[in-house]
């Protein structure tokens, strides 16, 4: 009969799924070490794949939510760690999932990830609308979105998924992971993140969304020029902001387009 351990490593990969296991033993501690789980810690883990983070938690929590895609690695997870009742294998959908369901009473959950590359900016965002729910989390992006989602203002990999996470989080990027500490061996580099709920005061976020989404639409050009096929009094708006209307969008800071966006909220609602 093979062992726990082989029953996941029977467990291949799906290039649909965007799936490549993390199999770097010292990459794996790495990672542990700078999400530090202590005792009480209830950890939410997305896109668990074979089990090399979630051994490494069990023992060190009081319990690991494991959000799984696909129904062979829930399955699989199920079986090889059976003995351990402090782990949860939840066959489900990042993209969907309620993760308030797993918040327990005045406390809040931790999450650590290494996320499939096709769907990771997606789940990024979907977490934007949970970070009320988290402590931190310690995420592995594909290292180009690492890239945009620290990009600093002026630079070229600043753009709306930059700003988008900025609003929710403070983003400290870790350090920086070869190929080769997967299987199958991607083509490209991966990164580790911690990011850490903030408190930005945005008093409309949908209007918000909307103004760095129509700021950013292309890049080439103006803010002013952007902004103005969508938002009639987009001068006056800037102009009250206290923004030059020729700057291109990854000059402007946060707090800039928050002003921006109540400016632009105020003047919808007064006209």
């Amino acid at each position: 009969m093979a062992s726990n351990s082989e029953t996941g490593k029977r467990v291949f990969a799906k290039r649909s799924l965007g799936q490549n296991f993390l199999v770097d033993t010292g990459v794996v501690e790495r990672i542990i070490r700078e999400f530090a789980p202590q005792t009480d810690d209830i950890v939410v883990e997305i896109g668990p794949g074979r089990g090399a983070l979630t051994e490494k938690l069990l023992g060190r929590v009081a319990a690991v939510y494991a959000l799984e895609f696909d129904t062979r690695l829930t399955a699989a997870l199920t079986e090889r760690f059976a003995a351990d009742a402090s782990l949860t294998a939840i066959e489900g959908d990042a993209l969907t999932f309620d993760f308030r369901q797993l918040v327990p009473e005045g406390q809040k959950l931790r999450l650590i990830a290494n996320l499939p590359y096709n769907i990771s900016t997606a789940i990024l965002q979907r977490l934007c609308e949970f970070d009320h729910l988290f402590s931190d989390c310690t995420l592995m992006f594909q290292r180009e979105v690492a890239d945009r989602i620290t990009a600093a203002p002026g630079t070229k990999d600043r753009g709306y998924l930059t700003l988008r996470t900025e609003a929710n989080f403070d983003v400290v990027r870790l350090f920086d992971v070869p190929p080769e500490a997967f299987w199958p061996v991607p083509k490209v580099w991966s990164s580790v993140v911690r990011l850490t709920p903030t408190e930005n005061h945005i008093e409309d976020r949908p209007t918000f969304l909307d103004v760095i989404a129509t700021g950013f639409s292309q890049k080439r050009k103006t803010i002013l020029n952007n902004l103005k096929p969508r938002y009639a009094e987009a001068a006056a708006s800037l102009e009250a902001a206290g923004i030059d209307p020729r700057r291109r969008a990854e000059t402007l800071l946060l707090e800039e387009w928050i002003r921006l966006a109540d400016i632009v909220r105020e003047t919808q609602v007064n006209t």
